[in-house]
């Protein structure tokens, strides 16, 4: 599922815009500085006839100016933050702008080998582009946990979601601490994908990177690229996706027609995701009992051992929330 070449450059040209945005800023901020504050700009030239003029002490032997031109610097960079500080201007306030400090608004980053690999906000792009058809987006802004409402639980079924809430927030708070996995299951519309959508919701947000892919379409789409003759080129672009973003979410499980392509392909996707340790969430309609007898035995050992296991039950909301307005519409 490789981009395009227009949309790789589509990419770089919004990195172009952006640091040309961010590099206007920073001017316009240091016009306004040597306006107000012609001190800053008389110790930044100080700071540059020092400069060259250490060059040339040390062209002429002079093994001492490094040194004292180190001291010289740091003390004109004081002066220069106390001028600001006294104007009301954070210390910063004319360092480079960045909207990504990781990458510095380039797309990549250096690897402690001296690599070049795309930063995560680049990824992040990518993934927008690839899976704009999954409906994530639509998703997270209905389902996040500002629309979280405890009104249609009851007794047993509402302590059951109110633990399930409180799992999925400690999921997305502690994300950056190791690979966790959470298994919603239960009946249907008891809140399964609606706490999937408020994790991915929190994720997206910190920056890190989210696919979510009903359980149908994922392995239609796997069996697509698998065997269709047009598809093979993009299948090995599709594993890196699926293995390596930072939350794969797989939604009613179940739902999709399970065979052998279907176990081999799950259990492949659980067992290289937890190698690289990466995290998964899948939610299903079906019962432990359920899942057991449809999927393979190592599947059903890696979820059990490997998932923390959350189930929900009660009314399907989905419907309760359609009799409501259907009674408020009528006047009921």
């Amino acid at each position: 599922m490789a981009l395009s070449n227009a949309q790789y450059e589509s990419i770089l040209k919004k990195y172009e815009r952006t640091r040309d945005t961010n590099r206007h800023i920073l001017e316009e901020r240091r016009e306004r500085i040597y306006r107000e504050l012609p001190a800053y700009r008389e110790a930044e030239v100080s700071a540059g006839a020092l400069s060259a003029e250490a060059v040339r002490q040390m062209l002429d032997g002079d093994e001492e100016a490094v040194l004292r031109l180190r001291e010289q610097l740091s003390r004109l960079a004081e002066e220069r933050a106390a001028l600001l500080s006294k104007a009301g201007y954070p210390a910063d306030y004319l360092e480079p702008i960045y909207t990504c400090p990781l990458c510095q608004d380039t797309g990549y980053t250096a690897t402690p080998d001296g690599l070049r690999e795309k930063c995560r906000c680049f990824r992040n792009q990518e993934i927008s582009i690839r899976y704009a058809q999954s409906n994530i987006q639509d998703m997270i802004s209905r389902e996040n946990f500002s629309t979280l409402s405890y009104e249609y639980y009851q007794g047993e079924d509402l302590q059951h979601f109110k633990a399930a809430v409180e799992l999925s927030r400690k999921f997305a708070e502690n994300f950056r601490e190791g690979c966790h996995n959470l298994f919603f299951y239960g009946t249907v519309g008891t809140g399964k994908s609606f706490l999937s959508g408020c994790i991915a919701n929190e994720l997206l947000q910190a920056g890190y990177s989210v696919i979510y892919f009903s359980a149908a379409g994922l392995f239609d789409r796997l069996a697509y690229f698998s065997f269709d003759a047009k598809g093979k080129d993009m299948l090995h672009a599709f594993y890196g996706d699926i293995y390596g973003c930072d939350l794969l979410i797989i939604d009613d499980l179940g739902t999709e027609v399970t065979n052998s392509f279907v176990n081999s392909q799950l259990f492949s996707c659980l067992n290289e995701r937890s190698l690289r340790q990466r995290s998964t969430i899948i939610s299903t309609n079906l019962s432990l009992e359920e899942l057991r007898d449809r999927y393979s035995d190592r599947i059903f050992s890696r979820i059990t051992s490997g998932f923390s296991l959350c189930k929900l039950t009660g009314p399907d909301i989905r419907i309760y929330r359609k009799r409501r307005a259907s009674s408020s519409a009528s006047g009921e």
